[in-house]
């Protein structure tokens, strides 16, 4: 898991690297290394920290 993945907080905007098409997701829980995530496109996902790098939105 990248040392950014450790920093999500619930409430910060994400973008998964490999499904752009889910659109902007807001961090629901970031616990363990699994991250909950609501994307628009997708719903809730559970992301697994240590294989995906969520790229995180400031600017949104």
């Amino acid at each position: 898991m990248s040392d950014l993945n450790n920093l999500l907080e619930p409430g910060m905007m994400v973008r998964h690297p490999l499904q752009p098409d889910w659109g902007l997701g807001q961090v629901q829980s970031n616990i363990a290394g699994r991250i909950t995530v609501n994307f628009p496109e997708a719903g809730k996902v559970v992301i697994d920290g240590s294989r995906i790098d969520l790229i995180p939105v400031f600017d949104h």
